[in-house]
């Protein structure tokens, strides 16, 4: 693929990419909300001001380009290559200053960002992805593709189920080859890795490898050595216990990094988790910009999963101040929310998230995560002993059980979709009379835009003050099509007593 052009053809084939966007003059003059494509097929919406940042973005992105073009003439093709520090190397005088050049070079270049035309070739070589395909025979993939052909698993229902509503109205995602593409990547590593299967918020993961790869086959190696060696162990497992551990290690991380935020939220008892929880599973990839999503991954594919860390805490760092002035959960996740869609500009972000966020070793990450496992598995454990001893038909004891923070997944999703369906079943009842002392202060909402908008208005019908608020942002999001998340939304909010609205 890039052994049949010339270093000159590739540049101006890179050129050619990155389009300046033109708003008509009309919007120009009224600052009108204007639809555009990006450089990977996705519809954004944005106003003229949007546009701009997105201009002198592409602007940027043409000048890294001729920075990488000229280190390739002069230093060949896969300079990049060469032993990094970034990889274990000690510090000796043995060490070539050539060497340690490249090093420092590189890692400043991955922030600045990779080329869109390099980012394929880059990607599969520094991540290990091309060294984990050399261990297996050349046909490692065709023929595991060829051997799951037909079977039918819970993980390829659910991959079946996920297929529409990854990133709907894509232009080639959204069609049957797409469809039929992503399928043959996801049930390939669901049955490679029968421990992870498959967890939704993989589909938007691969669906963007798949873009930015080109061939199938590379993306199931972006997503293997994703999986495997780049993000922690047990994050996509049936109880999502590494998921648990990455968010309480936020947490604790928001608390030393962000003490102001980190006290505010508590005081209006916000769990961090509403929404670190998809930006940690999808990558940030239904939350920010695909051209800024890429950028973080560009660093994540070098430096390691403590970047979703570095980029996490940005984003509440970069909204400090707004954040402080909030009064209510709902206004928390509406400020977010609108970040994180409106990050054209990933340098932005970027710079906060390594310049003013100060420095986390993976060694450091790592620790945290040792001090938190513990915990955790001690919950699961005591959720799942819980879920097992319940009922579905035994009223009284719905009533006085906390429905459990979980995510729909695995083996969870039947019972966890029968304790939830039970309360949306009572609330014609609660309608017609005070709800009962509930213990439960958390509700779940289904990446299913129908039955999260019928759930949202029955549940916020039942609530009080603080409740309506949390619901009304849900049947918002709802409407937008934002519930429609490769996890779960989840939404906290208290049930409240008093008499309740009619219908």
């Amino acid at each position: 693929m890039y052994g049949t052009q010339s270093k000159r053809d590739l540049s101006l084939e890179f050129q050619a990419q990155i389009p300046i966007l033109r708003p008509s003059i009309h919007a120009r003059r009224a600052n009108l909300t204007v639809k555009f494509q990006d450089l990977y097929g996705f519809t954004v919406e944005g106003n003229v001001d949007d546009v701009n940042v997105l201009n002198e973005v592409r602007e940027k992105v043409r000048k890294q380009g001729r920075v990488w073009w000229a280190l390739e003439a002069n230093k060949g093709a896969n300079w990049y290559l060469e032993p990094s520090i970034s990889e274990g190397i000690a510090l000796k005088s043995s060490l070539k200053f050539s060497t340690l050049a490249n090093a420092i070079t590189l890692k400043r270049l991955i922030r600045n960002g990779i080329p869109p035309l390099l980012r394929p070739k880059v990607w599969f070589s520094l991540s290990g992805a091309a060294k984990k395909k050399s261990t297996v025979p050349e046909s490692y993939y065709n023929d595991l593709s060829k051997a799951v052909e037909g079977k039918v698993t819970p993980a390829t229902r659910q991959i079946d189920h996920d297929l529409p509503r990854t990133f709907p109205g894509h232009p080639w995602l959204d069609t049957p080859e797409g469809h039929a593409a992503l399928r043959r990547v996801l049930v390939g590593y669901s049955f490679r890795d029968s421990d992870v299967g498959y967890c939704q918020g993989l589909n938007y993961v691969a669906a963007l490898l798949l873009l930015v790869m080109k061939t199938e086959e590379d993306a199931f190696w972006m997503l293997a050595v994703l999986l495997e060696n780049v993000l922690v162990n047990d994050c996509y497992t049936n109880n999502l216990s590494g998921c648990h551990v990455e968010q309480r290690v936020f947490k604790d991380l928001l608390a030393q990094k962000c003490p102001r935020i980190a006290t505010h939220l508590e005081a209006l008892e916000f769990d961090v988790s509403l929404v670190a929880t998809e930006w940690f599973l999808c990558l940030f990839s239904k939350s920010l910009p695909s051209e800024t999503t890429l950028r973080v991954w560009d660093v994540l594919f070098y430096e390691g999963a403590k970047v979703l860390f570095h980029v996490a805490l940005a984003i509440f760092k970069m909204k400090e101040d707004e954040l402080h002035l909030t009064h209510h959960v709902g206004d928390v996740i509406n400020i977010l929310q609108k970040t994180t869609h409106h990050l054209f500009d990933p340098d932005d972000l970027l710079t906060v998230a390594f310049d003013k966020i100060g420095s986390m070793t993976t060694n450091t990450i790592s620790k945290q995560r040792k001090k938190q496992e513990p915990a955790v598995m001690a919950e699961l454990d005591q959720r799942l002993r819980r879920l097992n001893s319940l009922k579905v038909d035994d009223k009284s004891k719905l009533e006085s059980v906390p429905l459990p923070f979980l995510f729909l997944h695995g083996n969870n999703q039947g019972c966890t979709s029968r304790v939830v369906g039970f309360w949306v079943g009572q609330a014609k009842e609660w309608q017609k009379r005070k709800p009962p002392e509930m213990g439960w202060d958390r509700c779940q909402y289904l990446n299913n835009r129908k039955l999260c908008m019928a759930r949202s208005r029955r549940l916020w019908a039942c609530g009080g003050g603080t409740a309506r608020g949390a619901m009304r942002n849900c049947m918002v999001a709802a409407t937008k099509g934002e519930a429609e998340a490769g996890v779960m939304m989840v939404w906290k909010f208290y049930v409240e007593g008093g008499a309740l609205p009619e219908g």
